[in-house]
């Protein structure tokens, strides 16, 4: 008896060590792709994070496939990593992060599988801390296909994780630039070449670079007007456009021959200079304008570097009336912050469909009086809380799989994420030099004394309320706010609060303006006003503006900007 009881636990162990050994992917990086990231002014020997990424179909690269509601991926943090080294990402290995599921929940088939690297580079920051970030090379932080970045030609194979094997990849192809790299010249915020309407304007900024401890650069498209040329005494209003990371795009939807250009080259109008800031930092695409303790000085850098010399360089009127701030999502958030923490340097402001100004409503999550981020508890149930839906209602993905997601593709915000940049914009710097979290990655489970500091420094509402007496006078009547009542990503819930208590506020009143899109979603900013129930265009908005800006400038500035 004793010896059957033996051997059933031989046989039990032996098919648990068959089952822990799974499958195993084997990444290694030949030697000419080591010496092509160098080129490119990146740091060798390499650290970064390795990814392997499977996929079904064949019609793009596995990586390009990757998303919340992507293709399978996983991934782990490598240091020192050479062409003598190989990478094991398997599924006994407690450092390997996937997303959505599991190496051995993997059903078995055939898939075609991809190895990537995304390579960091090593800040000794001003504050004490040394992280290792992936640092903007003019990709706006979208790392799956950031210049320096390497990866492996996709093979097609069979795999089933029930069954014990190594697949090997070997990274061999970099990400590069599609210009030539000049001497003295660096990959962040990209680099392009001046047309005859857009001029791109890059500088160093000293305080971000005091901050990250290396040279750190800020850049702006600049949209000129018509005539600049021909106009060389007229100084021009400038519209500040916010948004994502904007390449080399034209700011308000510029190009050549489309409606904007129609209207940007028509008779009888206020003209405008139009600019779009680069200012992608180490965790995201946008720096949300502002001043962090964990991105950096990016509000100061914006504010009294990078404007004072564009004002320097071209003929803007350097007076608050004539700064005029409008975006929509991140850009709609940014340009209220603005605003509000530097009300004395702007003016008009158009704000739409922005990111959560009241942490009342973080999307849907209240982090002052909610436990946990990614479930609803009614008790005998939890519900998973949405962060995506459409117009209809349906769901697109949840809170917690946008989390997870991000998790995998880059742990301590290092995802280039929306709630990763959230985190690093609002958020204390946590022991480790990276952010501390809202809540737990894993639990969801709020950290109130975060939630605290996010509502001092950074909840909107609340320091609107909180510094009406000073900040009123200054904003009073400039602000316009858009939303659709079905906003994508529940951003009107936020909104609702915020028009709450602007008509509340006294001496004086706000006369901050609200308008919300019945049925409407991520995108919104009003109503044509010839096209009923069609959404408002760019060019309309600027005739809107254009109108406004001719009846509400001041009375003793030189109107030659209107021809």
């Amino acid at each position: 008896m004793a010896g059957k009881k033996l051997l059933i636990i031989a046989i039990m162990v032996t098919f648990l060590s068959v089952m822990a050994l799974s499958i195993s992917f084997e990444i290694s990086i030949d030697e000419a792709t080591v010496g092509e990231i160098a080129a490119l002014g990146l740091e060798t020997p390499i650290n970064g994070r390795v990814f392997v990424i499977v996929t079904k179909d064949s019609s793009s690269e596995p990586m390009y496939q990757t998303d919340v509601r992507g293709v399978p991926f996983w991934g782990k943090d490598v240091f020192g990593f050479t062409s003598d080294d190989l990478v094991s990402i398997s599924s006994d290995d407690l450092e390997v992060i996937g997303y959505p599921i599991k190496i051995e929940e993997l059903p078995a088939g055939d898939y075609y599988v991809q190895a990537f690297l995304n390579v960091y580079t090593t800040f000794n920051r001003a504050d004490g801390h040394t992280v290792l970030m992936h640092d903007d090379t003019g990709d706006g932080q979208w790392f799956w296909e950031s210049i320096g970045n390497a990866y492996s030609v996709a093979k097609k194979t069979y795999i089933d994780p029930m069954n014990w094997g190594t697949i090997k990849l070997t990274l061999s192809k970099v990400f590069k630039p599609d210009y030539e790299l000049e001497p003295g010249m660096v990959l962040q915020q990209g680099n392009y070449k001046d047309t005859e309407w857009v001029k791109y304007v890059k500088i160093k900024s000293e305080a971000v670079s005091e901050f990250w401890g290396k040279d750190m650069y800020i850049g702006a498209n600049v949209l000129l007007p018509k005539g600049y040329y021909d106009n060389p005494d007229v100084y021009y209003p400038v519209i500040y456009y916010q948004g994502h990371f904007p390449g080399s795009s034209a700011p308000v939807g510029f190009r050549v021959n489309n409606n904007v250009y129609k209207f940007w080259t028509s008779e009888g109008i206020a003209n405008f200079i139009a600019v779009s800031f680069r200012d992608a930092t180490p965790y995201y695409d946008t720096s949300y304008s502002v001043d962090s303790v964990n991105s950096g000085p990016y509000g100061t850098a914006i504010t009294e570097e990078l404007i004072p010399y564009l004002e320097s360089q071209f003929r803007m009127i350097p007076e608050k009336w004539a700064r005029i701030l409008a975006g929509g999502s991140t850009g709609g958030w940014e340009t209220l912050a603005m605003k509000v923490f530097y009300p004395d340097i702007f003016g008009r402001t158009y704000v739409w469909y922005p990111d959560g100004v009241d942490f009342n409503y973080y999307q849907l999550i209240n982090i002052y009086n909610d436990d946990n981020a990614y479930y609803s508890d009614f008790g005998w149930l939890k519900t998973e809380r949405p962060s995506a839906r459409d117009t209809h209602g349906n769901i697109r993905f949840t809170v917690k799989q946008e989390n997870y997601f991000e998790m995998a593709a880059g742990p301590s915000n290092r995802s280039g994420g929306q709630w990763s940049v959230w985190e690093s914009t609002y958020g204390p710097v946590g022991v480790d030099g990276f952010p501390q979290p809202i809540w737990d990655q894993v639990t969801g489970e709020i950290n109130k004394n975060v939630a605290e500091y996010w509502k001092e420094n950074f909840d909107l509402n609340y320091i609107l309320q909180e510094n009406w007496e000073e900040l009123g006078p200054k904003i009073a009547g400039d602000v316009h706010v858009a939303v659709g009542d079905m906003d994508n990503y529940y951003l009107n819930e936020a909104v609702y609060l915020l028009k709450n208590a602007m008509e509340k506020m006294e001496n004086p009143v706000s006369d901050m303006t609200f308008d919300f899109g019945p049925n409407q979603g991520h995108g919104w900013k009003g109503w044509s006003p010839t096209k009923p129930n069609v959404a408002l265009a760019n060019e309309e908005w600027l005739e809107q503006l254009s109108n406004y800006m001719i009846e509400h400038a001041p009375e003793n500035a030189n109107k030659n900007w209107i021809y």
